[in-house]
């Protein structure tokens, strides 16, 4: 056939197919995200346009947002389905990697179609051109390198014959899944080739499912054979393996205390007797005291980041770690046994070699005994009086007034922590805290992408003021497109939780909250985040008081559902209160500052090496 190499492209990305979890075959690609600019338009614009029936192109208003959309697409629908994201070269190029960074540090897949300088080098330089001097062949696509999983610049039509299997297999491959960037100059978008017909035969990628190395395996059941108090840690690996349900069988077998991380957030039931709260800094006092309870730690799909392992003093210096991942990168780490296979073939091998071994009772029970308590303590910050809510509160009436099949996001500031922390959840995935890169703005545009893909529920996004600022266009862009969610923005003067760290650790308030910012007024502007969003074309409601908060979420979610587009829930909230979940996390503290000692008595509990 011949055709452009956008054409062919196109075409391939159309006969990609993925199965779900639940057995469904749906698009591979499902839409693609695209602003248009000289380095894409004529190429790839056109070839979208010639499929446009076949193949939403969703119009966005920042290159950052449309990426950041994607990947929040790529979470919702548990690495089954790929957003693409399309710019022109030069700073629309750029405006993208730092949406790389969030999808690489997340391990969420995204195809991402930057424009790139010619390739024949004719008319250098060209309109948005850098030139390295030292290196003639670079351009801006270079940055991409270091946040992708795969990079190629396609220099001729018929090098997509070699590359886009290699596409293929990183954006559906458990341990390799994350960000593929492929360059296109824009001559090259534009060239024809006689591509063969096979290469645009469906295919449909299915989830695979490596099995564990038997002696692995062997070592793994001896190690909690051993042990009196472990503990099983489940990850995004988990949730995005399908293996919810395997693992709660795992642990109700064998009688073992489960704790999720941030990416494993709202697997467990909450209620669930084995559940012990969330794991780490923002998480729960009641899982941290079990972890430093804990001889033997189970972590499944995991990678164990230092919000999960509050800097790797959550543990105690003679745990013994087992880990079980997908990839091995993440199963060696930190002198754990290495089990290196998918979370749900692996924990039925394991549990199998297990066969009837059971934990002491007394541990077992331990989980709801103390989970009962960080419950308690939850329910003291969401009923204490205020004039003015807390975080804790407005999570409350979200969490008291959500659907089971709703989903909840936030990425930055102080939100993370009480949604971790305090969210209580009935056992299907509804969670997404972006929290590898915690990347401000994500909130917003992440949601846009969940709202398209996330059809059977609504989607909440939390965030500050601070986020708000950040990114806010996507706002418009769902608006614009009729997808539905509701967006509660915090209002609490400025970037409140590193003035938190700021000042918690001795540091003078400076250039977080707008009291402390240089400005040359007396009175220096306030924005008004209500007539803002109306602007953008969302349905906007106010807030004053908690009983404001619950009356004005109601009317948000009814107006999202009834007139297909975002709704806003502005509230001011308390500057400095939070969930505190007890851990320590560590900072560069210089030794002139008053959280010096507290930084120099913690550092010495670090674990920085494990035995097998």
């Amino acid at each position: 056939m011949r055709l452009t190499t956008a054409q062919a492209l196109v075409r391939w990305l159309l006969a990609q197919r993925s199965e779900t979890l639940d057995g469904r075959e749906v698009p591979l690609f499902p839409g693609v995200f695209a602003i248009f600019g000289h380095g894409n338009v004529l190429g790839l614009g056109t070839a979208l346009e010639e499929q446009r029936d076949r193949i939403p192109v969703w119009r966005g208003h920042t290159e950052q947002g449309m990426a950041l959309a994607a990947v929040g697409y790529a979470k919702a629908t548990q690495r089954r389905q790929v957003g693409v994201v399309t710019s022109s070269i030069g700073p629309g190029a750029l405006n993208m990697v730092t949406a790389a960074g969030v999808a690489h540090a997340n391990r969420l897949p995204v195809l991402l179609l930057p424009g790139d300088t010619f390739v024949s080098r004719a008319p250098d330089p060209v309109l948005q051109q850098v030139e390295p001097f030292h290196d003639g062949t670079a351009t801006v696509n270079d940055a991409f390198r270091a946040v992708s999983r795969y990079f190629d610049r396609i220099t001729r039509p018929e090098q997509l014959l070699a590359t886009l299997p290699q596409v293929a297999r990183v954006l559906t491959d458990p341990a390799d899944a994350g960000p593929v960037t492929l360059a296109l100059p824009q001559d090259v978008q534009a060239e024809t080739y006689d591509f063969p017909e096979a290469l645009f035969e469906p295919v449909t990628h299915r989830l695979p499912r490596p099995r564990p190395d038997r002696r692995a395996l062997t070592e793994a059941a001896a190690a909690l054979r051993s042990a009196r108090r472990p503990l099983l840690v489940l990850g995004g690996g988990v949730r995005y393996s399908g293996a919810g349900r395997r693992a709660l069988d795992f642990a109700q077998r064998h009688g073992i205390p489960v704790t999720e991380t941030t990416a494993g957030r709202t697997l467990v039931p909450h209620t669930h007797e084995l559940h012990a709260g969330p794991l780490g800094i923002t998480g729960s006092t009641s899982a941290n005291v079990m972890a430093a309870a804990a001889d033997v730690v189970l972590a499944v799909g995991t990678r164990l980041q230092d919000f999960t392992t509050a800097s790797w003093t959550v543990f105690s210096p003679d745990v013994r770690l087992v880990t079980l991942n997908a990839a091995r990168f993440d199963a060696v780490k930190h002198g754990a046994l290495a089990v290196v296979g998918d979370a749900d073939a692996g924990l039925a091998d394991l549990s199998a070699q297990l066969e009837s071994w059971r934990v002491d009772p007394q541990w077992t029970a331990r989980a709801a005994e103390e989970r009962a308590r960080w419950d308690a303590h939850i329910d003291s910050l969401r009923a204490a009086p205020s004039e003015i809510p807390s975080y804790a509160q407005v999570v409350g009436v979200v969490n008291d007034l959500s659907e089971p099949r709703d989903y909840v996001m936030t990425a930055s500031g102080g939100l993370p922590g009480e949604l971790i922390g305090g969210w209580r959840g009935s056992g299907e995935v509804s969670m997404d805290v972006e929290y590898g890169f915690s990347c401000m703005g994500y909130e917003l545009s992440g949601a846009w992408g969940a709202a398209i893909a996330h059809t059977e529920g609504l989607v909440t996004t939390l965030l500050g003021d601070g986020s708000y600022l950040m990114l806010n266009s996507d706002l418009f862009s769902a608006a614009f497109a009729g997808h539905p969610l509701v967006a509660v923005v915090c209002d609490n003067d400025g970037y409140a939780v590193i003035a938190r760290l700021q000042q918690g650790q001795g540091g003078k308030p400076f250039n977080n909250f707008y009291a402390d910012c240089r400005t040359s007024h007396a009175s220096p502007p306030r924005v008004d985040f209500a007539r803002h969003a109306e602007s953008l074309g969302c349905a906007v409601f106010t807030a004053t008081s908690l009983d404001d908060v619950r009356g004005a979420y109601a009317k948000a979610r009814a107006a999202a559902v009834a007139e297909s587009r975002p709704a806003v829930v502005v509230v001011r909230t308390q500057p400095s209160a939070w969930t505190e979940a007890g851990a320590w996390w560590e900072v560069g503290v210089p030794e002139h500052l008053a959280g010096r000692p507290d930084f120099d008595a913690a550092k010495p509990g670090q674990v920085r090496y494990l035995r097998q």
